[in-house]
């Protein structure tokens, strides 16, 4: 099936270089395109000098819009198969085959690569497992389905959600809330357990503060979400 790597970008000088080459080199297999979210560092520049696939977006959309646009792209070039995965090099492309085999023999909508099925690699801090956590149980709470690693970035949907997602996707901090928008189109939604690293270079983008407004705003987010679903299927 035709399969197209999503990766959103932004200020991943340090890390850039790294993955692609890592993609171009040793999956080869794969089509794959760079969402610029507007970066203020060299990211453009190093997309440009090594004529890799990007796009660069005009204005900061954030993490929501890069991969939106990724998943835009790829509905219209008539990919079956999309993997979202971080410039960051946090994610293992040696996964790739394994989380779309589900999609591939028709077994599965959408599969996340979990960080938290055996545990093994780099698992975040203990603030941000607890917020997993509860974002994990409030997900199941409003929309019956359980998913471990909720704000994994690393994962891969069939062309029944590329046509959704391309269409309505959470643009502040989105994963969570697409898993939620997942279920409710009564997805398929399996885990595949993975090992993330952490990232090669750079700062992330959620500090501490950002942190806890991820937790209230997602959270939010994800109510509001279910109680406009209903309203707009009645």
């Amino acid at each position: 099936m035709k399969t197209l790597i999503v990766i959103p970008a932004y200020n991943e000088q340090e890390n850039i270089k790294q993955v692609i080459e890592n993609l171009i080199n040793n999956y080869s297999e794969f089509d794959y395109i760079v969402i610029n979210d507007c970066s203020s560092d060299n990211t453009r520049k190093i997309l440009e000098e090594n004529k890799y696939n990007y796009i660069n977006l005009p204005v900061n959309l954030g993490i929501g819009g890069g991969v939106q646009t990724g998943y835009k792209y790829a509905l219209e070039h008539g990919y079956d198969i999309a993997i979202q995965m971080d410039g960051d090099g946090q994610h293992d492309p040696k996964f790739f085959k394994d989380v779309i085999e589900p999609i591939e023999k028709g077994n599965a909508d959408i599969v996340i690569g979990s960080r938290f099925i055996q545990n093994e690699g780099f698992q975040s801090t203990i603030v941000r497992r607890l917020g997993i956590n509860f974002l994990s149980s409030l997900i199941s709470i409003v929309s019956g389905t359980k998913v471990k690693d909720v704000t994994s970035g690393y994962r891969a949907i069939n062309r029944k959600f590329i046509e959704i997602y391309a269409q309505e996707y959470a643009q502040d901090y989105p994963e969570p809330e697409a898993i939620v928008n997942a279920a409710m189109y009564n997805a398929r939604i399996l885990e595949y357990p993975v090992v993330m690293f952490e990232r090669l270079g750079g700062e992330s983008s959620i500090s501490p503060i950002k942190s806890i407004y991820y937790m209230i705003k997602v959270s939010i987010a994800i109510i509001l979400y279910r109680i406009t679903f209903d309203k707009r299927r009645t």
